[in-house]
């Protein structure tokens, strides 16, 4: 059968993969077996202690509906689970531009026939051969483009190409079909310790479940043999059951009654577990029901050129964002600082003005556990940072917190909103551009010279964000909340603290509006309101946009 694995698996731009270091001997195995070096493939530990989410990456990397996101790590971790699925069609292409990128267009491996030898290609017949099951090709036409990024931290990202969107069969059946890398390498391994082949396939069934996990529903003890064929061919040694097993003519491999699995096996752990790191926030379950309503939901009835866009911040009780301006104030509780968090884990970008990006110098990330660099994938459910900067005032470097917040795997570059006319020397874009951030020039302003709020939203839509979170400053959330861009905003969710500030900060406080006669009204009132206390704090929900 055509079960080798790692044909077609190519990974782009960087090879290798994380395994597990070690000889034969310190891996456990039998009396003379004991200078095969194993350190460069996968073996039996990669199968007990698999990648944390690899049953969820696995269905990820095979449907591939949205943009698939990984470190340079995870891809050679997770790519090799799924390269029984894809085989590389066209050659990685530079991009000649700034030299940044690195694509690659894979295939489904069913849109070709089953590769056929040149018949007068001379064959050597000392080697061992392998059966391989014909299949018929052009039945699957699902692609793929896969982009390396070649900035200050390098990833991948994983894309549809083409008019097919998803595969004519399931993930299952490839796995029938055809056995991964990681599969046929952790098979190899364990008979590259001086094991038999039965014994080896025993042992690898003895956790079903993380074997199907792994892709090897299918494995078949033909799979062992064909792996490690040529080591054994060059390696003809005897080879002997585990210990804990025991071969009897007719029946095959028992196990003992007092059989274990290996020590090796027993003593390791996991050495590709994504453990939350310390400072990251817990926001508990029950605590997010209430916030449901006002967060981006089905989004089919929406304008398709404009986000979903949220309104939130903290305040005082004299409406008050900072003691001064330019003054970074802290109002907001544990509490309702983890439900920030939470609500950036759900949009897609986080919106600033320059002033507050300035004067804080932040980080604009999502700390929340389970995200992306606290125990996540990549950068799942980290939003995109976006700094409105007409005039190009925030001068970025490498202390900056925002990119030192990218540069440990924790967050997102910034993308910053421009003018024209705006200040931005040729060298601050490549310096940008080589983390990953970008500069997004537009033309289109107010009668007072400021940039048109649908437009800004426009750029953001046409570079794929569905949803933004505006947390500030002042300016912006004033600027919004009057009547003019009032009907852009979806929900508002604002934190207000058990404290006055007092006179001389800065202030939400929309223009005041009139009536026919002139007489002064309320700038705007929200709908669907709910509130709800925070510990000290309490949270104001509420809609703007009249219901559809």
């Amino acid at each position: 059968m055509d079960q080798a694995g790692g044909s077609g698996g190519e990974m782009p731009g960087i090879e290798g993969a994380p395994i597990t270091n070690g000889t034969a001997e310190q891996q456990g195995s039998p009396a003379g077996i004991q200078n095969v070096n194993l350190s460069s493939i996968r073996n039996m530990s990669n199968l007990f202690y698999p990648p944390p989410h690899l049953e969820e990456v696995r269905r990820r990397l095979f449907e591939v509906k949205d943009k698939v996101e990984l470190t340079v790590d995870e891809w050679k971790l997770y790519w090799p689970y799924v390269d029984n699925v894809w085989c590389r069609t066209q050659t990685r292409r530079l991009d000649t531009v700034r030299g940044l990128h690195e694509t690659d267009y894979y295939a489904c491996r069913l849109h070709r026939a089953t590769y056929e030898p040149d018949p007068k290609r001379v064959v050597d017949e000392s080697k061992p051969k392998r059966k391989k099951q014909r299949r018929e090709g052009g039945t699957c036409q699902m692609r793929l483009k896969v982009v390396l990024f070649h900035g200050v931290c390098q990833s991948y990202s994983v894309t549809q190409v083409g008019d097919c969107k998803e595969h004519t069969h399931d993930l299952d059946h490839m796995d029938k079909i055809k056995r991964n890398t990681v599969v046929m390498e952790i098979a190899r391994s364990e008979v590259m310790k001086g094991y038999m082949l039965s014994s080896v396939y025993a042992l690898m069934k003895e956790d079903e479940k993380k074997l199907v996990i792994a892709g090897g529903r299918y494995l078949s003890r033909n799979d062992v043999s064909n792996a490690s064929a040529a080591w054994r061919h060059e390696h003809p040694v005897e080879l002997v059951c585990h210990e804990f097993y025991a071969f009897e003519k007719g029946k095959g491999i028992l196990k003992k009654a007092d059989g274990r699995l290996p020590l090796y096996l027993e003593s390791l752990d996991p050495s590709t577990n994504l453990d939350s790191p310390s400072n990251a926030i817990h926001f508990p379950t029950e605590s997010r029901a209430f916030l449901e309503n006002y967060l981006p939901h089905s989004l089919d009835a929406r304008d398709p050129t404009l986000p979903w866009v949220t309104l939130t911040y903290a305040t005082s009780m004299d409406s008050a964002l900072t003691l001064a301006p330019g003054m970074q104030t802290i109002l907001s509780g544990a509490g309702s600082k983890a439900m920030t968090h939470y609500l950036r884990s759900r949009h897609d970008a986080i919106l600033i003005g320059v002033g507050t990006a300035i004067a804080d110098d932040p980080g604009l990330n999502c700390r929340l556990e389970g995200v992306g660099g606290y125990g996540g994938i990549a950068w799942e459910g980290q939003p995109r940072p976006v700094i409105v900067d007409p005039s190009g005032r925030w001068l970025l470097t490498h202390n900056s917190r925002i990119l030192r917040t990218v540069r440990e795997g924790k967050g997102r570059a910034p993308w910053m909103v421009i003018s024209p006319g705006a200040n931005v020397a040729p060298h601050r874009i490549d310096f940008l551009k080589q983390y990953g951030g970008t500069y997004l020039g537009l033309l289109d302003y107010n009668p007072g010279g400021r940039l048109r709020w649908e437009a800004i939203l426009q750029a953001l839509g046409a570079q794929g964000v569905k949803s933004v979170m505006i947390e500030g400053g002042g300016i912006v959330l004033n600027e919004l909340l009057n009547p003019e861009y009032a009907a852009f905003i979806d929900s508002v969710i604002v934190t207000v603290a058990p404290t006055y500030l007092g006179k001389g900060g800065v202030v939400v406080s929309p223009e005041r509006r009139l009536d026919e006669r002139g007489r002064p009204r309320a700038a705007l009132r929200f709908r669907d309101v709910k509130w709800q206390p925070f510990g000290e704090d309490v949270v104001m929900c509420g809609k703007v946009k009249p219901p559809s």
